[in-house]
């Protein structure tokens, strides 16, 4: 792994927490996304090598809605950047990792994504993240 990707913060509100989260940083996001796969809407802040991702759900089947519904807004995952995801995820599998999905997905912000269930990470949600091939 070689950086911490993001932080991706679960809300309620996507344009209440922008403008709190514009007054914390004193800036102001870089993009907002819909990633209907995963029915959420994300906003990202760039802060220095990684970022901090709102996720704001869409749908309410989605993992984000139950979140919350569960425990309230607030962090939600931890991301590493990795250089290939296919080869991390065979090598965590072969450590006994337990992951959500297996096959990488596209994500946000042009990424492949693969998210390790919390009950193999110390109750933690990773993300696994590549920058998607052009």
């Amino acid at each position: 792994m070689n950086k911490i990707e993001h932080i991706g913060v679960a809300v309620s509100d996507l344009s209440k927490a922008k403008a709190l989260f514009d007054t914390l940083f004193d800036r102001q996001g870089y993009k907002s996304e819909e990633v209907q796969s995963e029915g959420v809407t994300t906003h990202f802040y760039q802060m220095g090598e990684s970022k901090i991702e709102l996720l704001e759900a869409t749908k309410d089947e989605s993992a984000i809605k139950k979140f919350i519904e569960k425990r309230g807004e607030g962090m939600h995952h931890i991301a590493f950047d990795v250089s290939n995801i296919h080869s991390e995820i065979l090598r965590l599998k072969e450590a006994g990792f337990i992951f959500i999905n297996e096959i990488p997905k596209k994500g946000a912000d042009n990424k492949l994504i693969a998210f390790l269930h919390p009950k193999s990470t110390g109750g933690i949600l990773v993300e696994l993240c590549q920058d998607a091939p052009k």
